[in-house]
């Protein structure tokens, strides 16, 4: 059987969020999952979100991909140093998760970041990446290689390319033109009151605000249909994820 290829965006540490979005879409084996990261930070459960996707990994076809706050947990892992940034936006509650863990789970997970992808392009052209870039001469290109877990403006550019520019003009943005669409998440869409996947140029925002008070999302690829968990912050009320 053919399955269906789904996108899904930041999950950061709320297991009972990815776990009630994957019930909602009814998951079944020969379904594709391709994470845009961004598991870790926020909420309590980083680590059982870590768990639960070396469990898919076995079960379903998964690419995983890196985010920012994927690249900060994996450093504290390795060196045991405290990024004070990364503590103050998440990083607090996913060491509170780690706590007590054995040495061998540790390095468990450490191989787990360690294979996340920096980005994917699949058979159609299809990019999926947690931020963005920033070389128009494509992804190879690309100087800065943190760029592809902390770009903004590629997200920018897309929201804010007037509709009458059309992909034959001189004015329409060369990196959007390098792929047929591409999927993102890293900047909250809740960040301009869209509590919902939002959709500018070929770009689709994926990100719709789990961390805070949002939802966790997932997209059929094909169709464009999209499934959310509940709001996230109800299903952790004792807990404020990053806000």
């Amino acid at each position: 059987m053919m399955g269906r290829t789904f996108v899904i965006g930041d999950v950061h540490g709320s297991y009972k969020a990815v776990t009630d979005l994957l019930q909602k879409i009814n998951l079944q084996q020969e379904d594709k999952l391709i994470f845009l990261g961004d598991f870790v930070d926020g909420w309590s459960q980083s680590f059982e979100v870590i768990e639960y996707m070396m469990q898919l990994d076995k079960t379903n076809n998964c690419i995983f991909i890196k985010g920012n706050h994927d690249a900060w947990c994996e450093d504290w892992l390795r060196t045991g140093n405290i990024d004070d940034m990364w503590y103050h936006n998440g990083g607090r509650a996913t060491i509170e998760s780690y706590s007590g863990r054995t040495d061998a789970e540790i390095r468990r997970h450490l191989d787990f970041y360690a294979r996340l992808l920096n980005y994917y392009v699949d058979e159609e052209n299809r990019l999926f990446i947690h931020a963005g870039f920033a070389s128009v001469r494509g992804l190879e290109n690309e100087r800065y290689v943190s760029n592809y877990n902390w770009d903004r403006t590629l997200w920018e550019v897309a929201l804010s390319l007037d509709d009458r520019i059309k992909t034959d003009s001189l004015f329409y943005p060369k990196r959007l033109k390098l792929f047929k669409e591409i999927y993102i998440g890293h900047t909250p869409t809740i960040y301009i009151g869209k509590y919902e996947p939002v959709h500018a140029a070929n770009l689709w925002n994926m990100d719709t605000g789990a961390a805070f008070d949002g939802k966790l999302s997932a997209m059929d690829v094909d169709t464009k249909q999209f499934w959310q968990s509940e709001t996230v912050m109800e299903l952790y009320p004792d807990e404020t994820g990053r806000n």
